[in-house]
């Protein structure tokens, strides 16, 4: 290839690449390619379930990729581990600004909106952090994948670090 012919592959290849490290919608939790939108959490209902203040309405959001033990299933009994992890959520997030970063479905059957959360304060990644440190198992449900190996890849290290439900349960 002549030196005129690689010059442009080369610009081609920074631009993917200066995009990629920036966040711009190539990949990790702060792709920039989703739907976002910014609101304040009004209440914990669960480990993965809050409600949130958006555009002046109250909407329950439920976390993507992530599952925690059941404490208000209609039937079911407090699941092990259960309460530690809705107060650890209510820790992460209670009355905070949060954004919202939608996958492919925006709502689910029940019609709650379907949200990767982040803490605006912080950036933190709440569905990762409940993953990572044993309070939630991973939940894959297609087409909401965006994020699921790196949920995948905290799940394994919760699990090898016997870290909060892998220890208790």
């Amino acid at each position: 290839m002549t030196r005129r012919r690689a010059v442009p592959w080369l610009l081609l290849f920074a631009v993917l690449s200066y995009a990629g490290a920036r966040g711009l919608g190539l990949g990790g939790p702060s792709a920039g390619s989703r739907p976002v939108q910014d609101g304040q959490v009004t209440r914990v209902v669960d480990g993965d379930t809050v409600h949130v203040r958006l555009d002046g309405r109250d909407e329950t959001v439920r976390y993507i990729g992530v599952d925690t033990p059941e404490t208000k299933k209609p039937g079911t009994p407090v699941q092990c581990f259960g309460k530690a992890a809705s107060r650890e959520n209510e820790r992460l997030v209670a009355g905070e600004r949060v954004r919202l970063r939608y996958d492919a479905e925006r709502r689910d059957r029940y019609g709650r909106l379907l949200a990767y959360v982040y803490r605006r304060r912080d950036g933190l990644w709440v569905n990762g952090t409940l993953v990572r440190k044993g309070f939630a198992t991973t939940l894959t449900i297609a087409p909401n994948v965006a994020h699921a190996g790196e949920l995948r890849s905290l799940e394994r290290g919760a699990q090898r670090r016997d870290r909060g439900l892998w220890r208790a349960c």
